[in-house]
């Protein structure tokens, strides 16, 4: 074979290998972008779930400062489905009243949240003996996007 015909054949074999070197950096850019984008969607999800409970925090905190004030009443909650946690935050999406929970929820910034009174109690931690507390029950919603909800409660004791 002749040096020159053995010349030839070697360039179409770099052509080749070319190719080769880049189908392959082609599929590992493919594969990184893949990645970069799972990751942002990832890293999107965790910010929404963490802003809707810094939301629905901060309804709680609006809900017990509503309860703090000396002048507010709500009365006592009679029937078990109306001293049970409000079924219906899980599917919460505006302000008003439930028929079946009795629990009246009100829009603030990001969320809302509801008032059950559970009633007296005798036995409280931390205070004079025969002193009774009011019992409350504040339950928080906060939905950010469509899909990140927060529910957070609290037990607030009235002296």
């Amino acid at each position: 074979m002749s040096p020159t015909l053995a010349r030839h054949r070697q360039h179409g074999m770099a052509l080749l290998v070319s190719l080769v070197f880049l189908l392959l950096l082609t599929l590992i850019g493919l594969s990184s972008m893949q990645s970069a984008t799972l990751q942002e969607k990832m890293t999107s999800s965790v910010m929404l779930r963490n802003q809707s409970f810094q939301l629905a925090e901060a309804a709680l905190r609006v809900g017990e400062s509503a309860v703090q004030v000396e002048a507010y009443s709500l009365p006592v909650c009679t029937t078990a489905t109306q001293c049970a946690p409000p079924a219906e935050s899980a599917t919460l999406t505006a302000a008003g009243r439930n028929s079946s929970s009795g629990v009246t929820w009100i829009a603030v910034p990001g969320g809302f949240y509801g008032v059950q009174n559970l009633g007296a109690t005798l036995t409280a931690v931390n205070v004079p003996i025969n002193t009774s507390a009011t019992l409350y029950r504040i339950t928080a919603v906060a939905v950010v996007g469509n899909n990140q909800r927060s529910v957070v409660e609290s037990i607030y004791a009235k002296y």
